[in-house]
């Protein structure tokens, strides 16, 4: 297999000066040039010590990327398919994870496929052939930032999603091993609502978890609000709060990705950061404090590219750093988006912060990203295990590593 290697001269800034030794760079290692999917994931599937990548419906061996695939490409209709073409629709992977989820040492794929459908997690065969066996989840993902995330701080992810026909907001729960092949179990965080209000439209936009009021809680937050976590979980759905931020000031739609919750002023109380999905935006809203009646505030951070429909917030180049990573989802869909036929980019920004004043965002090209950009999901891990984060991403533009140095 034909394994094409990119190498990097630099990261640009967005404010002058001279770049610094410990800024990062990346080296671009393109296992696939074919749309497999829009989710990725990484994990040891083959148990010989080295991290792999699954992206759809196959994945790579690790260091040579030999492809198999794990399960049939399927169409929207639920029909087979050779080849998913992204000039007129989607892959059948919105997201990926990996996880032991039958308990036998070996990572198992949570494959998250078309908006509202039914979506499975395939067991690792142990090195066999053939397709992985398919146990359903749950008959419904919505919400296209489906997490998969610790939520009720049992020390194991939940998936984290809206589901029809129930209209609610809610998490599923990983089953004890004796049952790993059955249903998830459904805890509802909502009461059932407008599915265009309360994140369970299937195709609805922006999801995220995080302490909002600052009680060492988690809270799963939308664009149209939060629910607070109760004290004591499984007495009920959770109380709610209305947020816009859904609009701009001036009122204009925000359609939204992530949501990643950080303080970012120092002040005390967590604000919010969110990116577009299919517009030009990354934004955050400035938190007004805990007994406060004023909404929170927005404030733009970049709006230079469109079609950030991932956005991750990590310490990329120092310990206790934050620094958010994003790019441009290339073709998003199909040519009917503001931007769609610019140039794929993805950045990184440093967020420098100090007590009581805004942070600032300092902008740098990740030039390894020029031309691949992000889909609906992207892994960031450390995958060479040298102590850096790398980047790995799936789109229309194929599979690609960005291998930090």
């Amino acid at each position: 297999m034909l394994l094409r290697v990119l190498s990097v001269a630099s990261v640009l800034g967005l404010l002058p000066g001279i770049l610094s030794a410990g800024e990062p760079r990346f080296e671009r290692i393109e296992l696939d040039a074919t749309f497999r999917s829009e989710g990725v994931t990484v994990g040891d599937f083959n148990k010989d010590g080295k991290l792999d990548v699954a992206a759809g419906d196959v994945w790579y061996a690790a260091p040579d990327w030999k492809r198999s695939r794990y399960r049939q490409p399927l169409n929207q209709q639920g029909q087979p398919t050779e080849a998913y073409d992204g000039t007129k629709g989607y892959s059948n992977c919105f997201a990926s994870f990996t996880y032991d989820l039958n308990g036998d040492g070996w990572d198992d794929i949570i494959a998250v496929g078309y908006p509202g459908d039914p979506f499975y997690w395939y067991e690792n065969p142990k090195n066999k052939e053939g397709d992985w066996k398919a146990h359903e989840i749950w008959h419904s993902a919505c919400n296209e930032t489906v997490l998969f995330t610790d939520v009720n701080n049992d020390g194991k992810p939940e998936l984290i999603l809206g589901s029809q026909p129930e209209r609610q907001m809610g998490y599923l729960t990983i089953p004890a091993t004796e049952k790993c092949n059955e249903k998830w179990v459904f805890t509802p965080i909502s009461e059932p609502g407008e599915p265009h209000e309360n994140g369970t439209f299937k195709y609805y936009h922006g999801l995220g978890t995080g302490d909002v009021n600052s009680d060492g809680r988690i809270d799963v937050i939308i664009p149209h609000g939060w629910w607070e976590a109760p004290a004591k979980l499984g007495d009920g759905t959770w109380t709610f709060h209305p947020l816009p931020l859904a609009k701009d000031n001036q009122g204009a739609p925000l359609p939204a990705s992530n949501i990643q919750v950080i303080d970012l002023d120092l002040d005390g109380d967590n604000d919010l950061i969110l990116s577009s999905a299919h517009a030009f935006g990354i934004w955050w809203f400035e938190n007004p404090g805990k007994d406060s009646s004023e909404p929170f505030k927005y404030h733009l951070i970049d709006e230079s590219f469109s079609q950030t429909h991932a956005l991750a917030l990590v310490d990329l180049v120092e310990k206790n750093k934050p620094a958010l990573v994003t790019g441009k989802r290339f073709f998003a869909h199909m040519g009917s988006d503001p931007g769609e036929f610019q140039p794929v980019v993805m950045y990184w920004f440093e967020i420098e912060r100090t007590k009581g004043q805004p942070p600032r965002f300092v902008k740098h090209e990740i030039e390894a990203g020029r031309d691949t950009g992000v889909g609906t999901q992207f892994s960031m891990v450390d995958f060479n295990r040298d102590g850096r984060l790398d980047i790995v991403l799936s789109n229309k533009k194929g599979v690609n590593v960005l291998l930090q140095k």
